[in-house]
């Protein structure tokens, strides 16, 4: 490579972009005016979900306390059962777990003091539960069924000897099959999760003393009880086909948030 390329290049290397303001501009979209059709997503339900969760939790060494709990509400499947009004929710609740662990080292350790390390245990809460929808906002579009009907065309052919001549054999020619099949591609209904809340009741259910230490109340577990309480809030979607009826342009009260 020459001097004059590397040179181009260090140069291009040593360009970057400043941030700068900019104006802008509000346009004024164009909106279809009348009756029109649109498919959009329609809130079917708005529930409130309480699951009750209890499990252990085993730590992967010996935990001297808990410092925090970082908790996050994962739905993997909320399913509506159509034609049916049972709703099947699963998931999980992620918790990273911050804790104390005692050091190995024992000359860090003396009789009035615990030397520790601050750690952190990630695991996976899963929870599931099956509610009923009682009252339904906005009625959902019940699956079309699918259907198949089979058809046969007459043929005739004549017998075999041994019967008149003039006679034949009239029935459907065994050699072909003819079939209508109709699918019907439905709408599924899926959810939004829109709020969650936890209460959680941790209780070590295995603890003990420190070993050859005398100090009041300090002891160490590896096992943890846990009771929680979930609530979620959900919405239960479904697109539909609904009638939009505008009979103005004006979109000015839409910009003004005041």
């Amino acid at each position: 490579m020459s001097e004059e390329h590397k040179d181009r290049d260090k140069a291009e290397c040593q360009i970057s972009a400043q941030s700068c303001d900019c104006e802008s501009t509000l346009l004024h979209p164009h909106v279809n005016i009348g009756k029109i059709t649109a498919k959009v997503p329609v809130v079917l339900a708005e529930l409130s979900l309480q699951i009750n969760v209890s499990t252990v939790i085993t730590f992967p060494e010996p935990v001297l306390e808990i410092k925090d709990i970082k908790k996050t509400v994962k739905l993997t499947q909320c399913r509506l059962l159509l034609p049916t009004n049972q709703l099947f929710v699963k998931g999980f609740v992620r918790k990273n777990i911050q804790y104390a662990a005692p050091c190995p080292e024992i000359e860090m350790h003396t009789d009035k003091s615990v030397a520790s390390d601050i750690h952190s245990y990630t695991v996976d809460v899963p929870f599931q539960c099956v509610t009923e929808i009682k009252k339904f906002l906005t009625c959902p579009v019940m699956p079309e069924i699918n259907h198949r009907h089979e058809f046969d065309f007459l043929v005739s052919k004549p017998l075999p000897r041994g019967f008149p001549e003039k006679d034949e054999i009239q029935s459907k020619d065994l050699s072909q099959f003819h079939q209508q099949s109709v699918q019907h591609y439905n709408e599924l209904p899926f959810c939004e999760l829109i709020s969650s809340r936890i209460i959680e009741w941790d209780e070590a259910i295995d603890r003990r003393p420190l070993p050859n230490r005398s100090q009041i109340g300090e002891g160490m577990f590896s096992k943890v009880e846990e009771k929680m309480v979930l609530d979620i809030v959900i919405k239960v979607l479904q697109k539909q086909q609904i009638r939009v009826s505008s009979t103005t342009n004006d979109l000015e009260d839409c910009f003004d948030c005041e």
